[in-house]
């Protein structure tokens, strides 16, 4: 997810902000019944067919509910299903939904609400970022292309609470897709109401989850997930609310963590040193990708060896162990490690995939790829800008790429742009910049959530980079060789060895999250891929 994406966007530095730690101490119940959380970031949109932030999915997972829910470790638990059917090879779905659930207008959600929300997001005019999502589900393609009406998407309302899907191929991961927020119900009354304005701000939106969304104006950096007291399962919701703060300077956070303002703060590598006696320091890995974009309609990136050069002068160990010093790692892929196994031998996807000399540090031979590419595109002063968010780890890593690449690239001026993230997404949509510092997060435990977004078209595809045979595997992987575990895993791994050896992307490291977390905090269900946080059962003992 992204950035985008997955900033899921696209995807996100969301992810390392969200954070929880010591509670205040306080004898009222109520109290405790409520605390605020800090985020770097602040809501671009809670949009369900255009969010694309991570953060945002966080909201939305906890604000609205789908057909299933993810419970510890990925695992889909049912929430508006009562009943799944599978027939057809996998390839037919009748679903059961629960009766007279609402939404928080006290509209009654039914199986046309699925229908709406699914068929706007592959509308290729909502222009979702997501709607590859939707590939495999019968018609999805030729609907994203224009190619066919959105109402002719195989998901039908065969009843004002059942659910009849077709697909043109099984998908193995379904169920956990169901659980991702793009996949939520829409309420169509509320999106007509609202249109452009729809999801914009708190009081634009319904809500049919644990929580709702209130006190977001659009643009500010305070807003509160409120208990709603219209959500079928009200009984199992402990908090009241849970108030969020963007703070995007680490050492504010900590003086609001210790000054008691905030539940917890977001560290940074020193200061995770620095508080590594503390019994509450914990660290979480992130099914995450963090990676430079270069813009391959520019004629400098068009050249495999400038983009090679760069990968090679770039010393990915002292990112992870100087710069952010979090916890995060040299993975040396763009999937992440630790997000799904070889159905036949159990090893890492990270573990079968084979990692190109480019991938490795060597300012020698980046030098001599550097000149020879120059000459190749007969350009004799190379510059870049370096796009990338305003967090304190963003600025960090770009300082370094700044001097890093100007050090081993001769000739080579870089410049570094840190702003505000929201803006940061919208111009990595609209392939305005030369080169942005990305990141990638897992939709669902599978490597295809990676692997999917570099096929040519694909709008998360944000560097354009494409190629023929890279597109035929991730193709086969999701139609003829669907329902066969080992092939398809084959697939996907040569694919990913495609994507790097011809430097599409350039990935940098895996994240990973340091932060402070109470003993007095209960039931959080958190996973390193899709929506992190579910704060449905959530309480402060």
């Amino acid at each position: 997810m992204k950035f985008n994406p997955k900033w899921a966007v696209t995807a996100s530095l969301a992810g390392l902000a969200l954070i929880l730690s010591a509670c205040g101490s306080s004898s009222s119940s109520s109290q405790k019944k409520t605390f605020t959380m800090p985020t770097d970031t602040e809501l671009s949109t809670v949009d369900i067919s255009k969010s694309t932030a991570l953060g945002t999915f966080d909201m939305l997972n906890n604000t609205n509910e789908g057909l299933y829910r993810l419970g510890n470790h990925s695992k889909p638990e049912t929430a508006l299903a009562t009943k799944t059917t599978q027939t057809n090879n996998g390839r037919h779905y009748v679903i059961d939904m629960r009766h007279n659930t609402k939404w928080s207008n006290g509209d009654t959600v039914t199986a046309k609400d699925f229908v709406y929300s699914w068929q706007r997001t592959v509308d290729p005019k909502t222009a979702s970022q997501y709607s590859y999502l939707f590939s495999g589900i019968k018609n999805a393609d030729a609907i994203s292309k224009g190619k066919m009406a959105p109402n002719t998407l195989g998901i039908k309302a065969t009843g004002k609470y059942q659910l009849t899907i077709n697909l043109d191929h099984q998908i193995p991961y379904f169920k956990l897709l169901l659980g991702f927020p793009v996949f939520y119900p829409q309420n169509q009354k509320v999106v007509n109401k609202y249109g452009n304005g729809y999801g914009t701000r708190s009081d634009r939106m319904v809500y049919n989850g644990p929580y709702k969304l209130t006190k977001w104006n659009g643009t500010g950096t305070t807003w509160t997930l409120a208990k709603n007291n219209d959500y079928w399962d009200k009984k199992a919701v402990k908090m009241s609310s849970i108030k969020y703060q963007v703070v995007k300077d680490n050492q504010t956070a900590l003086n609001q963590y210790n000054s008691k303002k905030l539940i917890g703060a977001p560290l940074t590598g020193n200061q995770a040193k620095n508080l590594k006696n503390n019994k509450d320091l914990i660290s979480r890995p992130q099914s995450s990708s963090y990676y430079l974009a270069l813009n391959q309609h520019m004629k400098l990136f068009k050249n495999l060896k400038i983009r090679e050069a760069i990968s090679m002068a770039v010393n990915r160990q002292q990112i992870t162990k100087k710069v952010l010093g979090d916890g995060s790692i040299v993975n040396n892929s763009f999937v992440s490690k630790g997000l799904a196994v070889n159905p036949k031998t159990g090893k890492d996807f990270t573990a079968d995939t084979t990692a190109p000399a480019s991938m490795k540090y060597n300012p020698a031979k980046a030098k001599t790829l550097w000149q020879q590419g120059l000459k190749e595109v007969g350009i004799t002063n190379p510059k870049f800008t370096i796009l990338a968010p305003d967090t304190d780890a963003a600025k960090q890593v770009t300082e370094y790429l700044q001097n890093a690449l100007e050090k081993n690239l001769p000739g080579l001026k870089v410049s570094v742009s840190n702003i505000p993230f929201r803006t940061v997404l919208a111009r990595q949509a609209s392939r305005n910049y030369q080169v942005t510092f990305a990141n990638w997060f897992a939709d669902f435990s599978d490597p295809i959530t990676f692997l999917n977004i570099y096929t040519k078209g694909n709008s998360s595809n944000i560097s354009d980079w494409s190629n023929s045979t890279y597109d035929q595997l991730i193709k086969a992987s999701n139609t003829t060789d669907a329902n066969k575990p080992t092939q398809r895993w084959n697939d996907m791994v040569k694919a990913q060895n495609i994507l790097l050896k011809d430097q599409g992307i350039t990935p940098l490291y895996q994240s990973a999250a340091p932060w402070l977390l109470s003993p007095n905090v209960k039931n959080i269900v958190y996973n390193s891929a899709g929506a992190n946080y579910n704060f449905k059962n959530t309480y402060v003992k």
